[in-house]
């Protein structure tokens, strides 16, 4: 197994494992709004520190792109891009689905991936040209070979809400034929899970790079295509993805295309 790799389970789990340990503690945690409906914890706060700890011990010229902290320059070419608590409105309701992200890149290119649920002790991994494992068993995106009788996963724009008639369109065209849509809240796992064969697909609108970096490597070495709404690769520049395997990516892409205002476009 990769150093780096290694470095970054190290680190997912002693975050994960604190997260876990607090789910009993939620009432009296501090909170505070971010913006809408977008909140954050010292739990938030304290398992990202965790986790830049851990790397930057071993790893001490590398950047930083974390949720909570923001971006750390390092003097070199590698950039951990970090989600220490991935579907937080889920874990302040103690609903047992979130999940630690961490991804590394490389001059630009996604090299390695983990995304732990602590709650289930599932640990999500990946690496360049090395396939993608669940607890280091090989994992695969499903063969549905287009949206009909598909699983698919999304997430609502609760975020950029003047997308919302827009994604009800699209919802409307993929639920039409879907075998049904489900909405877990944490668009790490969801993408985690299309790199299993959980679910079929997956699209969302308006998230961030650490929202999806390390599912987006997931899904690639486990066969699978993930892109924009062009089905092009500035996902993480545009926070419009959409995901699957090949023949079901075109799929979504294709319906997706009727359904973009301007703004989703770019």
């Amino acid at each position: 197994m990769q150093p780096m790799l290694n470095i970054a389970i190290r680190a997912a789990r002693s975050a994960g494992d604190f997260i876990a340990r607090q789910v009993g503690n939620i009432p009296n945690l501090l909170i505070e709004a971010k913006a809408g409906n977008d909140f954050v914890s010292e739990v938030d706060r304290q398992a990202e520190a965790r986790i830049i700890d851990t790397l930057l011990k071993a790893y001490p010229d590398h950047g930083i792109l974390a949720e909570e902290s923001g971006q750390h320059s390092g003097s070199g070419e590698f950039e951990w891009i970090i989600d220490p608590l991935d579907g937080t409105a889920n874990f302040l309701h103690g609903f047992p689905h979130f999940a630690v992200s961490i991804a590394l890149r490389q001059g630009g290119k996604l090299q390695q991936a983990v995304i732990y649920d602590p709650m289930k002790q599932e640990l999500f991994t990946a690496s360049k040209g090395a396939g993608a494992t669940v607890n280091n068993r090989r994992i695969r995106v499903t063969k549905r070979k287009s949206v009909e009788g598909a699983l698919l996963g999304t997430g609502f724009p609760f975020r950029a809400k003047e997308h919302f008639p827009a994604y009800q369109a699209m919802f409307a065209d993929f639920f039409a034929d879907a075998s049904d849509i489900r909405r877990a809240g944490s668009a790490a796992l969801d993408l985690a899970y299309v790199a299993a064969g959980r679910l079929d697909g997956f699209w969302e609108i308006g998230l961030k790079p650490w929202d999806m970096a390390a599912g987006a490597l997931l899904i690639r070495e486990a066969g699978g295509l993930i892109g924009d709404f062009s089905g092009e690769g500035d996902y993480l520049q545009t926070g419009n993805v959409v995901a699957g395997n090949p023949r079901l990516f075109s799929d979504l892409v294709r319906r997706l295309q009727p359904h973009l205002t301007e703004p989703l476009k770019r």
